[in-house]
């Protein structure tokens, strides 16, 4: 039932929202934040009820927390959440930052607050739903549901001063999300149709999809298609085309509910469909998959560093961060694997600070052009300090989790492929160029404005110094993360091995 509650609680959350600012216009953003907080409580309470397991050693094809409800049996169609300690950091880093996505939110909005808080509620429901759902048809549901709210929170309050670029970015979120979805159905109903044709059971169950494996050119078509669903939401290069574009067109709390949350989806599900439903397709498609892995830390990296525009220039180093992810996740190495859940946590928290520091620049200077900025440093009280933090943390200074998510990928990338692993760090070099270029370019040099010395608002210093705090807690203990996920981390890297090892004898 509490698995339950997790759905629930943030759907109806939504439509709460919107009828409630019929009756008082700062309603829908307090019951917003109450359904995340709620959430978040039942989040920590099923964790704690569930701990022993979390943190079990023996492999158990049961999850830790399972709830099975049949909704369209004629098809195989089942409501079938389960929670494990993969999922478990997912969803409570995820609520914390839509907490912090609603405050950014709070002195934001100042139209239609029900229908923002009613699309934002719809997002992050369809968030919750992706890590928990272990029915493929669920799984697509959820997947699809975010991307009209997404869309009219893109649109609607999004710059009101450039609305044919906002309607730009929209459509070209809308298209490529629509793109993947397509292909992601496509790709389900294939391999539902293929595990019915050998075993005569129709089903869109996770684990029986496990049990057996499907013709092999079969299943490679199907991973290709997982793969480029997944790419698109990710971003990886080619396919990244809609990020800059959105984030520069989003509000604070948009991009950070998108850079911060939305993007890390996608990593989550490569590690928990394409390396275990497909393990003989994945070992083959791995150099494909890191050659565009470093494509996109190189691409990106370069991209960035030529941005004068500030929030594609934060758009293109997530593209770099997401390269160093997605060969973590291809390097068959768990001490990679590992890696990549610390640096899925850390990038999130890390960009969201540096979209919420970039929105308070703009608030005050009506640009995001880096040229019509500098000399800021002495003129602002906390933000230049904040930057170059979180700047530094970008680029995996000691002591935060960046570092040690980018130390485990790369040490154990270097275990199975030394020469891409060399490539990978160089790339992270590339980074602190652009990294440091944003501190000269903004807060060094010559007044381009003249304006009075300002403070950042409290609520905003606040919500900087929890995301300080978490960052640094990542990169001091982050064997609490690498505990708790530990158990389904080795899972998928057993099974994938396992998998394979059965193929070759």
């Amino acid at each position: 039932m509490l698995l339950s509650l997790l759905i629930i609680i943030p759907f109806f959350s939504s439509f709460f929202s919107f009828f409630s600012y019929r009756l008082h216009k700062n309603l829908p953003r307090w019951i917003a934040l109450l359904g995340i907080i709620l959430t978040f409580l039942f989040l920590i309470q099923i964790f704690f009820q569930e701990k022993a397991h979390f943190f079990q050693t023996k492999y158990s094809p049961n999850w830790d927390c399972q709830l099975i409800v049949p909704w369209i049996s004629r098809f195989g169609i089942e409501f079938n959440i389960a929670i494990d300690g993969f999922s478990i950091v997912m969803l409570i880093f995820s609520s914390l930052l839509s907490i912090i996505a609603v405050f950014c939110s709070w002195n934001e909005i100042k139209k239609n607050e029900g229908f923002f808080y009613f699309n934002f509620m719809l997002v992050f429901t369809g968030i919750i739903g992706i890590f928990i759902s272990f029915d493929l048809f669920l799984f697509f549901c959820f997947w699809e549901i975010m991307l009209l709210p997404m869309y009219f929170l893109i649109v609607l309050w999004s710059d009101k001063d450039e609305k044919n670029k906002n309607f730009l970015a929209a459509n070209k979120f809308f298209l490529y999300g629509q793109t993947s979805g397509l292909i992601l159905l496509s790709s389900i109903l294939l391999l539902v149709f293929s595990y019915y044709e050998s075993t005569n059971i129709l089903t869109f169950n996770y684990n029986l999809l496990l049990d057996k494996p499907i013709n092999r050119y079969i299943e490679y078509i199907v991973m290709i298609g997982f793969f480029l669903a997944f790419a698109i939401k990710m971003p990886i290069v080619p396919f990244h085309g809609w990020l800059p574009d959105v984030h520069s067109q989003s509000i604070s709390c948009g991009a950070v509910e998108i850079i911060g949350v939305l993007l890390k989806t996608a990593p989550y599900a490569l590690l928990r469909y394409n390396l275990v439903l497909f393990p003989y397709s994945t070992e083959k498609f791995s150099l494909i998959a890191i050659f565009l892995g470093l494509l996109s830390i190189f691409y990106g990296s370069w991209l960035a560093f030529s941005q004068k525009n500030i929030k594609r220039l934060i758009a293109y180093s997530s593209i770099s961060h997401m390269g160093l992810i997605l060969i973590g996740i291809y390097s068959n190495n768990e001490i990679a694997l590992q890696g990549v859940v610390v640096q899925i946590l850390s990038n999130s928290l890390t960009t969201a600070a540096l979209c919420i520091l970039s929105g308070q620049l703009y608030k005050r200077f009506k640009t995001q052009n880096m040229n019509e900025m500098g000399g800021l440093w002495s003129r602002i009280y906390w933000i230049p300090g904040f930057s170059l933090f979180f700047s530094l943390a970008n680029l995996g200074i000691p002591g935060t989790g960046n570092f040690i998510g980018e130390f485990l990928i790369l040490s154990g990338l270097f275990q199975v492929l030394p020469f891409a692993s060399i490539l990978a760090t160089m790339g992270i070099v590339f980074s602190s160029i652009y990294s440091l270029n944003i501190i000269q370019n903004i807060f060094y040099g010559p007044y381009k404005k003249n304006f009075s010395i300002f403070f950042v608002k409290k609520q905003e210093l606040c919500i900087i110094i929890a995301l300080i705090f978490m960052l640094v807690f990542l990169g001091l203990n982050p064997q609490k993360i690498i505990d708790i996920s530990y158990n389904p981390i080795h899972n998928i890297q057993k099974e994938f091995n396992n998998s394979i090892l059965k193929i070759r004898l």
